[in-house]
């Protein structure tokens, strides 16, 4: 396994290898890229918030989707990782892997830990993903052993293929 650098996503990029669509040069990080926030749905409010700013009340649960669309091949995965920015202010969230061959954009949960309310913008970074490679391309990827959220778009909940 190795991370790719913002040479290695650059490059995996501009051959076609990686898809970030919607990407941003400013997102491009040494060792990874930030996604930025496309849609907040908080837990308990049936709005789903696509501009300005969105309050998240104190000790709540709510979900963001990602403006960019990620296209991962079958020997690449990658790491969610919560920006720090966010940590500081009190938000904890508990992000799975991206699988080798996923494709869509992608729907993260978070909860506000803090006693006061949050403001998060729409556009804005939220995490960092890194991209590890595999030691051999996978034998099933993403879409061919499960791909319950495969093609998904905006803030889901709910598998979009239904097993």
């Amino acid at each position: 396994m190795a991370i790719l650098s913002d040479m290695d996503i650059a490059h995996g990029l501009s051959i076609g290898y990686i898809g970030i669509y919607n990407y941003s040069d400013k997102s491009l990080t040494p060792n990874g890229y930030d996604l930025r926030i496309s849609e907040i749905s908080v837990r308990g409010d049936s709005e789903i918030k696509t501009e300005g700013t969105v309050t998240i009340p104190p000790r709540t649960m709510f979900y963001v989707s990602t403006v960019e669309r990620v296209r991962l091949p079958s020997d690449l995965c990658a790491q969610l990782w919560l920006r720090t920015t966010w940590i500081r202010k009190g938000i904890i969230g508990s992000f799975g892997k991206i699988d080798a061959g996923f494709e869509g954009t992608l729907t993260l949960g978070a909860y506000n830990a803090t006693d006061e309310p949050i403001e998060l913008p729409i556009g804005e970074r939220f995490c960092q993903m890194v991209f590890e490679t595999l030691t051999s391309v996978s034998g099933k990827n993403y879409a061919a052993r499960s791909g319950n959220y495969q093609g998904q778009t905006g803030v889901t909940l709910e598998p979009v293929k239904k097993n």
